[in-house]
């Protein structure tokens, strides 16, 4: 057998960090020196590494640290365009059986599961309705908030008559709950009812600015959070963002999850040629939103008010009464990104206008030659036929905003004979995607057929998407990674016994451990997503075949992700963790349950579970709670001392460490270190 000496052979390479005053946030940079030097060592857990030892010796690659090729920057490329809209949790990809029991708090959409027509067949409708089906046969608790019209004349005066509609909309008894007012908290209420409904959130000051206080009273006694409201998801509030602190798991609800594929599906160039439609007002408010259009559309076509704009920017006399005060740069900077791609711009060729003094009098005007005394309220048939020419040849088609003017009459038939343009062209293998609530509107009431569409019913969350905004509905939830991950594009075997590290930071540790031992996969699992994106870097600078990192919650995605793995988990280490975040008072706190549960289950037998802290407080919670919630599964490694040194392992027993546990031990405090086993005699 290889000496101990041997196992624990140098490694080739020094780590150095830029001078920053919290070490945790040390940005990682790979120096090639002449050797490294070990600490401490476990004989037992070295033996299990040994086991299927490889005699492969990996190298570091020649490139510099600020090197960056072609290759590179390819290879980051789709994760920086995907930081607006990151891979997220949803509530389909949660394991369903540790929603038993749970108190779930749903953020629905009022506009959604509150109107009157619920046709299964519009897809928002259905999608609504799936999320708290699913909970119910879940055998979760749920409680539902949203805000919505209250009042006298509204529809739904108080909270009992929308508890009487949910009732009959969703089939089960929804009861109203006073608990926000009355500080009272959920858990007495929920004991004996299956669904609650707590106050209408409008009437609260503490949601509109996402106050923490009322986040927390809020979200009292819940233990996941599903956002099913995606029209709010550009907004911050405290039922939307807030609440997310005080929760060990927030997901998306299924109408979320729709919705936001609907508008990463919208912008993809996987169908050309691809015109936009543009409808609306405010110009100067969406330049850099339209911007963002003419960059990968293919055409733009203006239908709106600020089809003079875009006119005048042409240089087309346009009376100065039509025209947005403050937006003539941005229209001629929107004007200029089409030209240098050469794509077409439309604009409507003529207009039916009213007469001011004679308002039932409708005349059909050149666009170029519009009357005094008349205004603009439909784009004319001239108009139409160039839009149905250009896009008689699409692929893909999107269609936001009003075709609205200043005036408007019952009359015009603009935004109808548009709809029905569209419909003919979705049964044509052409991709039609409707945004905004008045576009829909005209939609549901020209076609036969609304699932013929993608429709994403809030423009606001649309513009400003392509303004680049990051949604902090989205922003808020937890991170996942899409679950089919090809783990033959991660590791070069990817059927090697897998080492996890949980709270992986900048990824020192588990970059010393993927160096040193070749014949195992070492996978790190990090909130933080620029630490990961620096961690990703080095793997690919330093050509590591067995090393790589995932921007997530390991909280809640620790096993979907690690349950597909093809090889065997021998080791998961959570070290350091932050301990503002692991208090017992906090909610939000890392090590749950449910992660417990998790790792005890996917450990094969005889694996182990290495845990450290320089917070004695927070070492001794780990410990607890891993023995606590392991399902009898896990228990002290018996070869450890526990008479001595307080019953913590002396040395760390990979050496390797972490740069916190350097910082630590430079300074002389102490390490609390433990090391768990998983039973061999689990059924």
């Amino acid at each position: 057998m290889m000496s101990m000496s041997q196992l624990l052979h140098p490694l080739g390479a020094t780590l150095f960090f830029s001078n920053a005053r919290d070490p945790r946030s040390r940005i990682l940079k790979w120096v090639p020196p002449e050797s490294w030097s070990c600490v401490g060592r476990d004989a037992g857990f070295s033996r299990l590494l040994v086991a299927a030892q490889s005699s492969r010796q990996g190298n570091f690659s020649s490139a510099g640290p600020n090197e960056t090729s072609a290759e590179h920057k390819a290879f980051f490329r789709e994760r920086r365009e995907s930081d607006a809209l990151p891979y997220i949790q949803t509530l389909g990809k949660f394991p369903k059986e540790e929603l038993e029991d749970k108190v779930v708090m749903v953020r629905f959409d009022s506009a959604i599961l509150l109107r009157e027509d619920q046709d299964h067949t519009v897809q928002s409708n259905l999608y609504a309705h799936l999320t708290i089906k699913y909970l119910l046969e879940a055998r979760a608790r749920i409680v539902l908030v949203s805000d919505w019209n209250g009042g006298i004349n509204s529809k739904f005066p108080d909270l009992q008559s929308v508890a009487e509609h949910l009732s009959v909309v969703l089939g089960v008894n929804v009861v109203p709950s006073h608990c926000l007012s009355h500080y009272s908290p959920l858990t007495e209420a929920l004991e004996k009812m299956t669904v609650l409904l707590l106050e209408n959130l409008s009437e609260f000051k503490g949601e509109v600015c996402n106050s923490l206080e009322f986040a927390e009273t809020l979200s009292s006694g819940v233990d996941i959070f599903v956002n099913d409201s995606f029209s709010q998801s550009h907004k911050v509030l405290a039922s939307t963002v807030g609440v997310t602190r005080f929760c060990y798991s927030s997901v998306a609800g299924f109408h979320f999850e729709e919705s936001l594929r609907k508008l990463k599906n919208a912008l993809k160039s996987d169908k050309r040629p691809h015109i936009a439609i543009i409808g609306g007002t405010n110009l100067s408010n969406k330049a850099a939103a339209l911007c963002s259009l003419a960059s990968v559309c293919d055409g733009l076509v203006f239908v709106g008010m600020m089809s003079f704009q875009i006119m005048h920017a042409l240089g087309l006399l346009v009376p100065l009464n039509h025209l947005e005060l403050g937006a003539t740069k941005e229209a001629s900077e929107l004007v200029q990104v089409a030209q240098d791609r050469n794509i077409p711009i439309l604009y409507p060729k003529d207009f039916w206008c009213l007469n001011e003094n004679v308002p039932d009098q409708l005349e059909l005007f050149p666009a170029h030659a519009l009357s005094k005394g008349w205004m603009p309220v439909d784009i004319g048939p001239r108009t139409l036929d160039e839009i149905k020419t250009l896009l008689k040849k699409s692929k893909k088609a999107t269609w936001i905003g009003p075709v609205k003017f200043k005036s408007c009459n019952s009359s015009a038939i603009g935004a109808s004979e548009l709809a029905c343009i569209l419909y003919a062209l979705s049964q044509d293998d052409c991709d039609v995607t409707i945004v905004g609530s008045v576009a829909t509107k005209t939609i549901t009431d020209e076609s036969s057929s609304i699932p013929a569409f993608s429709v994403i019913e809030n423009a606001s969350v649309w513009w400003d998407f392509l303004k680049g905004r990051k949604l902090p509905g989205v922003m808020a939830l937890d991170r996942a990674y899409p679950f089919d991950i090809d783990w033959k594009s991660v590791y070069s075997e990817p059927a090697q016994p897998l080492v996890v590290d949980i709270g992986s930071g900048n990824g020192l540790f588990l970059l010393g451990m993927a160096k040193k031992w070749k014949h195992l996969n070492f996978l790190g699992l990090e909130i933080n997503e620029k630490l990961v994106r620096r961690c990703l870097i080095a793997v690919h600078q330093l050509d590591f075949k067995n090393g790589y990192f995932i921007a997530t919650n390991a909280t809640s995605t620790f096993h979907s992700i690690v349950s597909n793995y093809p090889g065997e988990v021998i080791l998961v280490s959570i070290q350091c963790p932050n301990p503002d975040f692991n208090k017992p008072e906090h909610r939000w706190r890392m090590l749950q349950k449910s992660l417990v549960e998790a790792v005890a289950d996917l450990l094969i037998p005889s694996g182990k579970v290495f845990l450290q802290s320089d917070i004695k407080a927070v070492a001794v919670r780990m410990k607890e709670q891993f023995l606590r919630y392991g399902k009898g599964k896990l228990s002290i490694l018996q070869a450890q001392d526990t008479s001595t040194n307080g019953g913590w392992l002396e040395e760390n027993p990979f050496g390797i460490r972490s740069d916190w546990e350097q910082h630590v031990l430079d300074r002389g405090a102490p390490m609390y270190r433990l090391m768990l086993l998983k039973s061999n005699n689990v059924q």
